[in-house]
């Protein structure tokens, strides 16, 4: 969109640079640039429109992002242009992920590369490697206290190791998704270094206060991030004399976004790992990025002004590179995270299906579909261009975070239904084989949210350790059917590392000062190779967990209902154990796919003349996509058996 004051600033901006800048060839950036400017320049001018020193940060602005254009490598530049013609080439159902840390998985980053076949062996091909910036010993919240954005942790290796591991991916057609944590920094970064000594422009890069006056106001109305571990939202620098703000942990000051510096600091990082091959960028802590007194400083209308603001920027610079928001918020919350256009995400193309998966877990420990029913309905439709990331674990904790309202609609009391959930994960409930912890456990409420493995979870760890061979066929059914359901749904199905051999809770986080109180690492362990090696043996846990997964996401891949179009119907069957929604394919005009989860311990039966009277299943034979059986019916029902899933040709 033409508009004469914006255009005329950007005419001014572009004199000067021109000036300045060597001889390039920027026709694409100057396309980009003209039909983005006007947005670029309208969300700028809301968020900072009323400072004197505006029009300068707006030509910085765009002058990072001429420099980062001139510094993109030649053939990200031609993906840029490829991605661009097939702007829903993220949409696709043969898509498959894995989170994953570094030295978790490897050891480093030069280990990873032998380490790529064990993931394509399973169909992966687009891989989350968690923080691998420069932290401090000790202090780092796995990763995420960063002291240096542009500098890998030598724990991990180097450029050279990190380059090597790009080219390798890009050869295997594997997507790197890389993390930049937007929220904060550490207390080691160099413009912390700087505030504490007193620089006022660095301590303007951060909240920072004399005194508890405005701190206090502000604890009025927030909550607390981790109460057991890091209570309250601000931290007193002994060096600097004043307080900080750093809600997640004391060493993590929170980054000023009232200050335009900040936002251009940051966008520049994220375009320096855009130009350093990643293809997604996951966003660290979106919801908290604007601060407002006598708010909860979460999910404000700024911190969605600051996104649209760095997706526009990417568009003109690196088009073809993704966001993942990381927003572990409410269903009515998390969707405005892709923007409120009516077709394009105008934030991210990505979101954390955090809700979806909280729910079954609910399923898994209730053996009833009804909340889950109930929640899924609840979750509004998201953005035709965009996408849900779908995961059953991940290195962080799993938050009961379902509404009051639909937990009573469920026919449960809320307090009690997550308390009964807490002891039920972390195996406190007669019947429960759970293995969970409890995490972030507040003293006054009793609330908490749960630490584990997915295998320690679904009670593999118990019945191994009692060598009790139908607990380990359930644990193991759970495990698979959980996954079922994150490949099936509509999205990027994302597994965590060691959950394909059902890796079991490390205790060792316990000898490790640094690590001992925060009960996530005990889901954060080394890869064990010995045991990842018998996924290769018949007969072990190991290769039933293996080999079906690597079924079940080559099957996936095959299917083009499983793309994800907004193609997805809930459908109620009147059974309160079976989950069953179907997949429909407008574009190819593919089959309809039935899936059907069955999440109690008993078989159950699928009444099939309802569905008829739908349009499903017209023939007589009823064929099981997974297995390629022809299932058996009787007295008009198709049996599903106890914890298990079926996707069903329809």
């Amino acid at each position: 969109m033409y508009e004469q004051i914006s255009h005329s600033l950007l005419n001014d901006i572009l004199v000067e640079l021109r000036q300045k800048s060597r001889p390039q060839n920027l026709q694409l950036f100057y396309t980009r640039l003209g039909a983005n400017f006007y947005a670029i320049y309208s969300l700028f001018n809301t968020l900072y429109g009323n400072r004197p020193d505006f029009k300068e940060h707006m030509r910085n602005l765009v002058e990072t992002l001429m420099r980062q254009y001139v510094n993109r490598p030649s053939h990200l530049r031609k993906m840029d242009l490829e991605r661009e013609k097939d702007h829903n080439w993220f949409l696709s159902q043969k898509w498959v992920g894995m989170a994953l840390y570094c030295d978790g998985y490897a050891d480093n980053l030069k280990g990873m590369l032998p380490r790529l076949s064990y993931l394509q062996e399973l169909g992966v091909n687009l891989v989350h490697i968690m923080p691998i910036c420069d932290c401090p010993q000790g202090k780092s919240d796995g990763g995420y206290a960063v002291r240096d954005y542009r500098k890998i942790d030598s724990r991990f290796g180097t450029f050279k190791d990190f380059d090597k591991l790009v080219a390798s991916m890009k050869k295997r057609d594997m997507l790197l998704v890389l993390d930049v944590v937007v929220n904060h920094t550490s207390d080691q970064h160099e413009w912390a270094e700087k505030a504490r000594a007193g620089d006022k422009t660095y301590q303007d890069y951060y909240f920072i206060f004399d005194d508890r006056s405005i701190p206090d106001i502000y604890e009025e109305s927030m909550p607390e991030v981790f109460p057991e571990t890091a209570p309250g939202n601000f931290t007193w620098d002994e060096k600097m004399g004043k307080w900080a703000m750093t809600v997640f942990n004391h060493y993590q000051w929170d980054l000023n976004y009232q200050n335009p510096a900040v936002l251009i600091e940051i966008l520049d990082i994220i375009l320096f790992w855009a130009n350093h091959g990643a293809d997604i960028l996951r966003l660290d802590a979106v919801a908290f990025l604007w601060k407002k007194i006598g708010s909860s400083c979460q999910n404000e209308r700024e911190a969605h002004l600051i996104l649209q603001l760095m997706k526009d920027c990417c568009q003109v610079t690196a088009p073809g590179v993704l966001f993942i928001a990381e927003a572990i918020v409410s269903p009515t919350e998390i969707i405005k995270y892709f923007g409120e256009d009516a077709i394009n995400a105008k934030e991210c193309e990505i979101a954390y299906n955090a809700t979806y998966m909280a729910l079954l877990w609910d399923a898994v420990a209730t053996k009833k579909t009804t909340l889950l029913n109930i929640g899924i309905q609840n979750i509004p439709q998201k953005l035709e261009r965009a996408t849900w990331l779908n995961y059953a674990r991940s290195h962080d904790d799993i938050g009961l975070g379902f509404s009051d309202t639909d937990i009573v609609s469920a026919g449960y009391e809320p307090l009690s239904h997550r308390r009964f959930l807490i002891d039920y994960f972390t195996g406190n409930f007669e019947e429960s084989l759970a293995a969970g912890l409890a995490f972030g456990r507040n003293l006054e409420t009793g609330d908490a949210r749960i630490s584990g493995s997915l295998a320690s979870l679904a009670g593999l760890k118990h019945a191994l350790a009692n060598n009790d061979v139908n607990a380990t066929n359930t644990a193991i059914k759970i495990i698979l059917l959980l996954h079922g359901m994150i490949l099936s749904f509509g999205g990027i199905p994302m597994l965590y590392y060691g959950d394909a051999i059902g890796t079991l809770n490390d205790d060792s986080y316990l000898d490790d000062e640094s690590k001992s109180t925060d009960n996530r690492w005990a889901h954060r362990p080394k890869m064990d190779w010995n045991r990842a090696m018998l996924r290769t043996q018949p007969g072990t846990v190991e290769y039933s967990i293996f080999c079906a997964m690597k079924k079940m996401i080559a099957v996936r891949k095959e299917i083009p209902a499983f793309a994800d179009r907004n193609n997805r119907e809930l459908l109620n069957v009147d059974n309160p154990h079976l989950f069953v929604f179907s997949r429909f394919d407008q574009i190819n005009n593919s089959p309809r796919v039935l899936v059907v989860g069955n999440f109690d311990d008993e078989p159950q039966p699928l009444k099939l003349p309802p569905l008829q009277h739908m349009g499903f299943f017209q023939y007589e034979l009823i064929r099981d996509l997974l297995s390629g059986e022809t299932l058996h019916v009787a007295d008009e029902s198709l049996i599903c058996p106890a914890r298990s899933f079926y996707w069903l040709q329809a």
